[in-house]
């Protein structure tokens, strides 16, 4: 019986423990699987008045680096395969 206490605090701390994991990956910009590029596009484009091109390059960025950065604009430093992705004349390529 006196191990018991412990074994139910372990359980708990090792939930705990996962639970702050799993939003720090999902924060981050952790690695996404290819049938996540579209929605995360989406909404990455959704502020822009040029959507077509956006989803374009966005789903291009994806599909390649397995991470699209949080919010519509920005953020890219958390995604440096997408951030670092450049054009032939040195622009970003993904938006």
């Amino acid at each position: 019986m006196a191990g018991r206490p412990y074994s139910s605090f372990f359980l708990l701390f090792s939930l705990l423990l996962l639970i702050t994991f799993s939003h720090i990956a999902e924060v981050s910009g952790a690695k996404l699987r290819a049938s996540d590029c579209k929605p995360k596009c989406t909404y990455r484009c959704s502020a822009t008045s040029h959507k077509k091109p956006c989803m374009f390059f966005c789903l291009k960025c994806c599909s390649k680096c397995l991470c699209v950065p949080p919010g519509t604009y920005g953020n890219k430093q958390v995604c440096p395969c997408y951030n670092n992705w450049k054009t032939k004349e040195g622009a970003p390529k993904c938006p």
